[in-house]
């Protein structure tokens, strides 16, 4: 639910988790209703412009880089040679942008079912779509579950699942099947990565679900990495890794100490902290 106030705060509330969060906003920029959702922009006194989907608070512009340099980089280092990436979700093309920071990437598509979104990041944020044009990239909009089922088996190498809540259009891409797909569309020593919403609010049930049904569908080892993301519920998110294969709790430590590229969060000490899980989520992940 959100909130318009006279102070002109755009505030989400979590009415189910007695919690919000509210930016002081100085002017909207854009509304429509897509095929598929209601898209807003604002621009906010203090975190830059801000994307709202369906009265969800999407991405701004001051603190989106801890989301997207989470979902990506341990991922990509965790691999030991990534070349063909799938994002399923991420119209806004900041993981995109990430993804093609590695130089060992030779193709990474981004299949979003709206299209609208990716106009609105390019017209609004055009700093998350330098990498649309690197001829590495391949831009869909389509159903990013029926593409995955429909992709080569052992074709990729790391698939992000970059999707909204799991509700509505992305509540398939919370599911035992759709991660049976993701498993036979990678190779064996593939990656799996989900955006697995806030630790303090959803280790119980969505983390834990999560965990579960990777493993139902056949993979070897999850491993949640929490960090920072103060514009989402409680300021605190995570993103899920697993593997039909071998620890994602180990990574190219030495490549990620010397990336080669500029990252505004990310590094060899952030990746090993995230891998260091809190005692409650252990008894939650372990029982």
């Amino acid at each position: 639910m959100t909130i318009a106030t006279k102070q002109n705060w755009f505030t989400e509330v979590f009415g189910n988790e007695g919690t919000s969060f509210g930016l002081e906003i100085t002017e909207k920029l854009h509304e429509e209703q897509t095929r598929y959702q209601f898209l807003e922009i604002y621009q906010t006194k203090t975190f830059g412009k801000l994307m709202v989907l369906d009265g969800c608070v999407m991405l701004t512009e001051r603190d989106n880089f801890l989301y997207h340099e989470m979902m990506t980089h341990p991922a990509l280092f965790t691999h030991p040679d990534p070349k063909k990436v799938a994002i399923v979700g991420g119209g806004d093309c900041g993981t995109l942008r990430e993804v093609l920071k590695h130089p060992s990437i030779e193709k990474c598509t981004q299949i979003d079912i709206d299209e609208r979104v990716t106009w609105a990041s390019q017209t609004w944020f055009p700093q998350l779509c330098d990498a649309n044009d690197d001829p590495r990239a391949e831009l869909l909009f389509d159903d990013g579950i029926a593409w995955i089922k429909n992709c080569e088996p052992g074709s990729l190498d790391v698939i992000i699942i970059d999707s909204t809540d799991p509700v509505g259009p992305a509540e398939g891409l919370f599911a035992v099947d759709f991660y049976r797909d993701c498993l036979k569309a990678l190779k064996m020593e593939g990656i799996l990565v989900q955006q697995s919403e806030s630790p303090l609010l959803h280790t119980d049930t969505i983390i834990k679900k999560i965990h579960q049904d990777m493993r139902s569908a056949g993979f070897n080892q999850c491993q949640t990495l929490p960090f920072p993301q103060p514009v989402y519920p409680t300021g605190w998110w995570s993103c899920t890794m697993a593997s039909p294969v071998g620890s994602v709790s180990i990574f190219r430590d030495k490549e990620a100490a010397n990336k080669g590229f500029t990252t505004d969060y990310y590094n060899l000490e952030i990746h090993r902290a995230a891998l260091a899980m809190p005692e409650f989520m252990k008894r939650s992940l372990t029982s």
